[in-house]
């Protein structure tokens, strides 16, 4: 240790270590008690240089044991002055503007003058190794080389049976509840339990900003600032407010809010990846970790998304508690969900997150996108491109830097397209483990369709594209609780281009598509196949995405007069999707073969209903010369026209038939004839079960015989 603190008549410290200065004279005058206490203990002790002291009991130290006085160390006038001084340099530092901790955590955390006297105490053999050693001594045992709680109250002044005192160590004192101490050995009396500090809390006092190694997986560096409206949400915390519940909705600025709103009140903000601490074993230590340090660094305590702790509730209270602890940090919690009151003690401060207009979110993108290298490419229309893009602030900053480093790849400017894929990147995987992920490889130069047919699929991607500009700055959304989703559904026979339709629109609108697996969602027991569709909305709402429900009417079927359990229990089934249907706030594609068979007000709820028709002869010509592509070798007497008006086929049989065709071909390394394609056609009749007539077939019937 140092030697004793400065005089009121030394020169001020610098500024920068005035706090070290003043947890180090502090630490001088507990050094001076504890030299005390040894020198008294050494004056009494039977045999002080024993080498074995500690280890066992003689007779005389029984005897002293039974007949000595433990009372508590009496103050000392030398002592006493060297406080006195510590604390007068202490206020000059601070009136002279020094961040001196050591006072500032006493009032953050409400802690009284014997509280400070404790965690000095216990501080100080993380401080300096000697004080092991004399603790060791004075705890009659060389392996406990901590302060015990009855040690560090003699040292203080206090007597041990004081029941005032010993409340400061109890479970629901200040240097405990605050995590600043942790009275360790349960199992054995009070006196004799060991007191530590822990680390990050030495590291505080001493000028360390280094926060727990443990919090270094569940802290976000917080999203980009954005000139958003926190004047309320500053207000409550400057007001005094410490607990606010934030409701979320899709590609709203929660965290961003809650940041903006913490600079407006000059606090730093502590931003939790609830996600991520959701996973952790240690949840709720760590959850209290976090508390901690936003109490040691002044910061606003912000935790992000509260719904995925919905199975653990004790990690809400947990974050929700400092609100209910005197001298606290205000806290924000957001989340799509509501509050639930057996959170807290206390009611929070209930504000819904803005979503960002169409400008806001262009202004995003092009300051995320502009100073990394290779910039938009001339023309791009930020505004356009990303209008369809539902993303939180910090996702639009990462889904920029993910389409500039697929940009600088290539050495171009940023092309729509990279933003596309750059969204596509910030998808959570959780919507994958329930359906099947396809990546758009088709476009609209691909669809073989009558033109009413192609006009009502471009209106599926201009309302996705502006349902923004219209349900939100024009306010055309209607009541009941509907969602801001768009729905469609295709109707018509197997092959006809229905989920082709929806890979293109995909594609079109820069998304991923994701295909329902029937398997995943319909179970045997009552209530799971619900469970199963709630999860999958649940998370598509949360993902830039495409859902397409195919073979909907398996799922979407119609409700039928209930005779028994079972057509109950179906259509509760039936009933729940419609009104799911109706709140979803994402893109939804139902397909069908059976139309007859979805249930009438199902219709009511869509956006569009889109019905495909078989092709026609025109449509037919287009689909075979389509489906044999450019690549692949054709005849010279490749007879497309025959193909196109023999056979009647869907796209997908001709497309079946025509893969069939080139598998000939290439087994005799020729080019793709008529006769391979009549072949293709003859296996595509015997799976659909229709007969082979000569009068179809027509010169070729005798090759298939």
């Amino acid at each position: 240790m140092s030697g004793p603190a400065q005089g009121p008549g030394a020169a001020q410290p610098d500024l920068t270590t005035a706090g070290l200065a003043h947890v180090m004279a502090r630490l001088a005058v507990v050094e001076a008690r504890v030299r005390r206490a040894v020198a008294l203990r050494r004056g009494t002790d039977p045999n002080p240089d024993d080498p074995f002291r500690g280890l066992y009991l003689s007779d005389e130290a029984v005897a002293l044991v039974l007949d000595g006085d433990r009372a508590p160390l009496a103050p000392d006038a030398l002592e006493a002055d060297r406080l006195a001084a510590a604390e007068q340099a202490a206020d000059a530092a601070e009136a002279a503007g020094a961040d001196l901790r050591l006072r500032r955590l006493a009032s953050d955390f409400g802690l009284v003058p014997l509280d400070v006297e404790i965690l000095l105490v216990a501080l100080a053999p993380d401080v300096d190794p000697r004080f092991e050693q004399l603790y060791g001594y004075l705890n009659d045992d060389v392996t406990r080389r901590r302060a015990s709680a009855g040690l560090a109250l003699a040292l203080c002044g206090v007597p041990q049976g004081s029941a005032p005192a010993r409340a400061r160590l109890g479970a629901n004192s200040p240097l405990v509840t605050g995590g600043l101490m942790v009275v360790e050995d349960p199992e054995r009396p009070l006196l004799s339990r060991a007191l530590r500090v822990p680390d990050r809390v030495t590291d505080h006092l001493l000028g360390g900003d280094h926060p727990h190694p443990g919090l270094l997986d569940v802290v976000h560096p917080g999203p980009a600032r954005l000139e958003l409206d926190a004047g309320a949400l500053a207000r409550a915390l400057a007001s005094g407010v410490e607990l606010v519940h934030v409701r979320e909705q899709p590609g709203s600025g929660a965290v961003a809010l809650a940041c903006a709103a913490a600079d407006a009140v000059g606090r730093p903000a502590l931003v939790l990846d609830l996600r991520r601490l959701a996973t952790r074993q240690d949840a709720v230590e760590l959850a209290a970790v976090a508390v901690r340090e936003a109490r040691l660094t002044g910061a606003v305590l912000v935790g992000w998304p509260l719904d995925q702790l919905g199975e653990h509730p004790e990690v809400i209270r947990v974050l929700a508690r400092v609100g209910e602890v005197p001298h606290g940090r205000p806290v924000v919690l957001a989340g799509n969900g509501a509050w639930d009151p057996l959170w807290s003690a206390i009611p929070p401060l209930l504000l819904d997150a803005p979503t960002l207009d169409v400008a806001q979110r262009a202004a995003l993108w092009t300051a995320s996108l502009n100073g990394r290298g290779v910039g938009p490419e001339p023309g791009l229309d930020t505004d356009l491109a990303t209008a369809q893009f539902v993303l939180t602030p910090d996702q639009v900053v990462r889904a920029a830097r993910s389409a500039t480093l697929q940009a600088t790849v290539r050495g171009t400017p940023v092309t729509a397209a990279d933003l596309g894929r750059g969204v596509r990147a910030q998808n959570a995987v959780g919507l994958g483990r329930l359906a099947r992920r396809v990546e758009p490889a088709v476009g609209w130069r691909d669809l073989v369709l009558p033109p009413p047919t192609l006009a009502q699929l471009r209106e599926i991607a201009l309302r996705a594209r502006y349902r923004t500009r219209v349900l939100d700055e024009w306010r055309m959304r209607p009541g009941g609780g509907r969602g801001r989703g768009v729905t469609a559904l295709f109707a018509g026979d197997s092959g006809t281009g229905k989920t082709m339709s929806a890979e293109v629109i995909a594609a079109d609108l820069g998304l991923d598509l994701y295909a329902v697996d029937l398997s995943s969602v319909i179970d045997k027991y009552v209530g799971e196949t619900e469970k199963n569709l709630e999860r999958i909305f649940t998370e598509a709402t949360g993902v830039n995405a495409v859902l397409l429900f195919d073979e909907a009417d398996a799922i979407f079927g119609k409700r039928s007069e209930v005779r028994d359990a079972h057509d109950r229990y179906a259509n509760v089934e039936s009933a729940y999707l419609l009104q799911r249907m109706e709140s979803f706030d994402g893109l939804a594609i139902l397909a069908t073969n059976l139309r007859a068979n979805l249930d009438d007000a199902l219709t009511r709820r869509l956006d569009l209903l889109i019905d495909f028709p078989m092709p026609d002869e025109e449509h037919r010509r287009a689909l075979w010369d389509r489906c044999l592509g450019e690549r692949a070798p054709r005849a010279p007497e490749l007879d497309l026209e025959f193909c196109a008006v023999a056979f009647e086929l869907s796209g997908g049989n001709i497309r079946s038939a025509v893969v069939a065709a080139a598998y000939l071909a290439a087994e005799q390394d020729r080019p793709v004839t008529t006769a391979d394609l009549v072949g293709g056609v003859y296996r595509e009749y015997r799976k659909l079960g229709r007969l082979t007539l000569e009068t179809e077939f027509g010169r070729y019937f005798a090759q298939l015989r």
